[in-house]
């Protein structure tokens, strides 16, 4: 596929914003780069990357913006929003809730740079 100026611009905003573990696979040289995309579309949770992404898929013609029409999962069950100084973030939630394992070893303590054993 042949990219134009504003699909290379595309790209590389959405490259900026995807989180780090999908950035090595976006690049303009992988040929199955609108195809992660269009996986990445429904799972993303930001609506400027969403958009950018929705606008590159029309941007590249054809049958693209139809394989963004799956609807987009809106909480599962697996995540929870949490507010924090007007902040919204999404937390993992673990399945079974973990009791704290007891710490064995005690705390290193330093001072000035050196170990301090009491």
């Amino acid at each position: 596929m042949h990219y134009s100026k504003p699909m290379i611009d595309i790209v590389m905003e959405v490259r900026r914003r995807l989180p780090s573990d999908l950035k090595p696979s976006v690049k303009l040289a992988n040929p199955e780069l609108l195809s992660e995309l269009a996986q990445h579309y429904p799972v993303s949770r930001d609506t400027i990357t969403r958009t950018l992404i929705k606008e590159l898929m029309q941007l590249a013609g054809e049958s693209w913006p139809e394989r963004l029409s799956t609807p987009a999962k809106t909480d599962s069950p697996k995540t929870q929003t949490k507010v924090y100084r007007g902040q919204v973030s999404l937390e993992q939630r673990s399945e079974k809730p973990t009791a704290p394992e007891p710490e064995t070893k005690r705390p290193l303590r330093v001072y000035r740079g050196q170990v301090v054993y009491s």
